[in-house]
């Protein structure tokens, strides 16, 4: 079996007069968020093997902040190709991942991640479904697991959808 888990960026901020959409930092309330949700992650022992984080600013902070939860953060690859790009490269992306890895997060952006889970989502939890397509909020996280060996095996409809948090889910309770 294979886990991947979607980490789509916390709040940015859009004050930053004159920055390049890429380096747009995290607002406040990306920064109350990311650790909310890395310590979700951590409780529910949602522990990556390998990070895929793309290069932008808000995505490369928030795994930062989302990192601090674990006693042991896992190695992180800084990918440019999750940068303003579809479900089909952040699939690939994915289908080059090690068989090593059992576990893999991937930390970018809406639509792609949104777009992506709805390519590889066939069945799991219907509510969560719902929202996640109705909504993929920023620190959303959402976990699939798939019956392969190989990250090279993933495609379309056959991931099974074991839970879709957002932050806001989370100030209510912490499980």
């Amino acid at each position: 079996m294979r886990r991947l888990i979607l980490l789509r960026h916390a709040k940015s901020d859009w004050t930053g007069i004159g920055l390049k959409d890429q380096d747009r930092a995290l607002a406040s309330r990306g920064r109350d968020s990311a650790p909310l949700i890395g310590a979700y992650m951590a409780h529910h022992a949602l522990i990556p093997d390998l990070v895929l984080v793309s290069t932008a600013t808000r995505a490369r902070d928030t795994w930062g902040l989302v990192a601090e939860a674990f006693r042991k953060p896992a190695p992180v690859v800084y990918e440019e190709r999750l940068y303003e790009t579809g479900p089909k490269a952040i699939l690939e992306a994915i289908r080059s991942t090690k068989r090593d890895v059992h576990v893999l997060l991937v930390v970018g952006h809406n639509p792609g991640l949104r777009d992506l889970a709805e390519l590889l989502i066939a069945s799991g939890d219907v509510d969560a479904r719902q929202r996640l397509l109705e909504k993929f909020p920023t620190a959303g996280l959402a976990v699939i697991d798939f019956p392969v060996d190989d990250w090279g095996k993933l495609h379309p409809k056959s991931g099974r959808l074991d839970r879709f948090v957002a932050p806001r889910q989370l100030d209510l309770a912490t499980d």
